[in-house]
């Protein structure tokens, strides 16, 4: 567990890195995979909808652990190998596995002697950034000709060695729902103050959001609608009751096939800061990153709540970012019968649960379609989350959370525990 009472405050002012690994969630929102033949074993029927995409939850709630550990780690394997090979002019791997924008390194907190060092070393700067809202600036460079951004991130460390040299990693959806269309986008409203922020695609038009959204693009293409967004959209319209305060989605993906990147989710949180939002959701899930960290840790700083998603990965897959972040609240799914989704990660810190399946959310083609994982937990925790903190005031951090844990169902092992966090929210919201 990460979040105690005492503890939250101070919390959002500590990050703590780990190791990042391969890993990619199901479906993507940005460039549209087409999914593998997966089958099991003495199973005639594939356990992921070709057309669809959906993950057939009543396959993998029949497998043993051993069985979906197996399944989850070779899915996983094979769509960030299919990733990486249909968008190879776009994207690469870096130092540690995880796919990134192509020849593209960032660097925070490096010196001017660097700087000048790395550029007689042959590194081009692509950019010089300040994320307004967060008071982050960061330096992009482009590798050298013919070199992998895997031998170049090291190279570039070595020469910065008090700066935080990442790739631009590629962050991914944390649940599943049926792939993007070419639907119209929901036209942009007025927000006023205490909106909650969505960190996605973009949202389509649809009768179950009577909120009003305002959007705004971190990518080329967007904000273009998503299949993703718009459920969730959806969820968190149902939630809020169509309050008047509305939402702000950032849509992170467009037509970009390196979209979902760290800098546009840094980018958009600047934008969120800007806007005083207290609380954002973010159902998307990837590695360890130092501008993503550096971000999180500058609008926490703020007073700003990030509720995330742990993943669809499974208990043997490694910790995910954002959740995985000292002060960001992770979130797990539980099924009807409130039990533990079986593809939900455990790995990364869980801090609440809230119903992924069972539930529908609006697609951008107009209908309501059945959602599973733990992308959909999480903008049910937040609106919840925000009827306890409804504006940004850090002193009303630790009531707010309290608030929220006194509501939550202990479900499992009596008090907190790895799988739950400190309980159920909100196990009857959501579209049935």
């Amino acid at each position: 567990m990460k979040i105690t009472v005492k503890w939250i405050a101070a919390a959002l002012f500590l990050l703590v890195p780990a190791a990042a690994f391969p890993q990619l969630a199901l479906p993507t929102v940005g460039p549209v995979l087409r999914l593998p033949d997966q089958r099991l074993d003495g199973m005639t029927d594939p356990f992921i909808d070709p057309v669809s995409g959906m993950v057939d939850g009543s396959v993998l709630d029949r497998l043993t652990p051993s069985e979906l550990s197996s399944v989850l780690k070779q899915l996983r394997i094979d769509l960030l190998n299919q990733f990486v090979r249909q968008n190879g002019d776009y994207v690469e791997r870096d130092r540690n596995g995880d796919p990134a924008v192509r020849g593209v390194l960032i660097a925070t907190g490096i010196s001017a002697s660097s700087l000048e060092r790395a550029e007689q070393a042959g590194f081009r700067i692509l950019e010089r950034s300040e994320i307004e809202g967060l008071d982050l600036s960061y330096v992009k460079f482009a590798t050298r000709p013919g070199k992998s951004l895997k031998s170049e991130q090291k190279r570039l460390q070595k020469l910065a060695g008090e700066a935080a040299i990442s790739a631009d990693n590629i962050y991914f959806a944390s649940g599943s729902s049926p792939l993007a269309s070419n639907a119209a986008l929901l036209a942009n409203s007025a927000v006023r103050s205490g909106a909650m922020g969505l960190i996605d695609g973009g949202v389509a038009w649809h009768s179950a959001i009577t909120m009003p959204v305002e959007q705004r693009g971190f990518a080329r293409g967007a904000p273009k609608a998503s299949s993703h967004a718009t459920a969730i959209a959806s969820l968190i319209s149902i939630s809020l009751q169509a309050g008047p305060r509305g939402l702000l989605a950032a849509d992170i993906y467009g037509s970009d096939p390196a979209g979902g990147n760290a800098s546009a989710i840094a980018r958009a949180l600047g934008w969120m800061a800007q806007r005083h939002v207290p609380v954002v959701a973010i159902s998307l899930v990837g590695p360890d990153n130092g501008l993503l960290s550096r971000a999180i840790k500058a609008a926490q700083g703020q007073g700003m709540l990030i509720v995330a998603a742990v993943g669809n990965d499974g208990p043997a897959a490694p910790p995910r970012y954002p959740a995985g972040y000292k002060g960001v609240i992770g979130v797990t799914g539980v099924d009807q019968h409130e039990h533990a989704l079986p593809e939900a990660g455990t790995a990364t810190p869980v801090d609440f649960a809230a119903p992924g399946a069972g539930i529908k959310g609006a697609s951008p083609e107009g209908k309501l379609v059945a959602l599973r994982g733990t992308s959909f937990a999480v903008p049910l925790v937040a609106a919840r989350l925000l009827s306890h903190y409804p504006a940004v005031n850090i002193s009303r951090i630790e009531p707010a959370v309290t608030g929220l844990i006194d509501e939550a169902k202990d479900l499992g092992k009596k008090g907190a525990d790895k799988i739950y966090g400190h309980g159920l929210i909100c196990g009857k919201c959501g579209i049935r």
